[in-house]
């Protein structure tokens, strides 16, 4: 005998209804139908009565919800920085690397900004005699000579708050910038001041970027410093 319609149907919620007891979390575990069940049972109670229980658990999921977003956003926030740690060890590796001061400081806007994904890198140091930044040559392209006391006045621009040993900042470079005409193109940039023993005048490393966000102030700065403090070690030696 052929099987009906709503046999074949009952035989199926059956099966459906086996299934769920069987294994309760296709229901708890499924958002969608839990909110689609409770809607039900509040249609059933009618409209003078208020389901406590109900509006707790709506409470405890959106409280649910707001831990999950944050625990992905915690994720996400390490792997961010575990990717930047990578890349400041990557940067300085290739740093060391260098055989000579020439490779060292054309690494610098060569394979070690592009480690670091900055669109132009610049190291200035400070010297009385200026005339010192016309005999650079090939290094003009990196290294940037300037008069005694530019970095601290290109960090502070014309602020009287304590110097920093890092800043970072959005929006284009001012038109004293050692970028050159690349500054027209940046918008955001990190500026390292550069200790350089006793004796010798401070330096400055400055990161251009063209995307505004790349820099801002109250980011994290830790690695910078890491970095800063690693690149002031190599240069002293260099520059002894």
């Amino acid at each position: 005998m052929a099987v009906t319609g709503p046999a074949k149907t009952s035989g199926e919620q059956e099966a459906w209804r086996a299934r769920v007891i069987a294994d309760p979390g296709l229901v708890l575990d499924d958002p969608a139908v839990m909110a689609a069940l409770v809607a039900a049972s509040e249609r059933a109670m009618g409209g003078n009565i208020v389901d406590l229980r109900g509006m707790a658990m709506e409470r405890l999921e959106a409280r649910l919800e707001r831990l999950e977003e944050t625990h992905r956003a915690v994720i996400a926030a390490a792997y961010e920085n575990l990717s930047s740690t990578n890349q400041i060890h990557r940067a300085l590796i290739r740093m060391l690397d260098a055989e000579r001061f020439e490779d060292f400081v054309l690494e610098l806007g060569g394979e070690v900004a592009q480690i670091l994904r900055v669109d132009c890198l610049r190291l200035v140091l400070e010297s009385p005699d200026r005339a010192e930044g016309g005999a650079l040559g090939k290094l003009d392209a990196v290294l940037r000579v300037r008069a005694p006391g530019f970095a601290e006045r290109y960090m502070s621009q014309g602020r009287s708050t304590p110097p920093r040993p890092i800043v970072l900042r959005q929006g284009m470079p001012p038109g004293d910038s050692p970028y050159g005409a690349q500054g027209a193109d940046l918008r955001s940039e990190a500026l390292m001041r550069l200790d350089l023993g006793e004796g010798r005048l401070p330096g400055l490393l400055a990161m251009g970027s063209e995307d505004p966000h790349r820099f801002k102030p109250g980011q994290g700065t830790d690695l910078l410093a890491f970095f800063t403090g690693v690149f002031e070690r190599v240069l002293r030696r260099w520059l002894s």
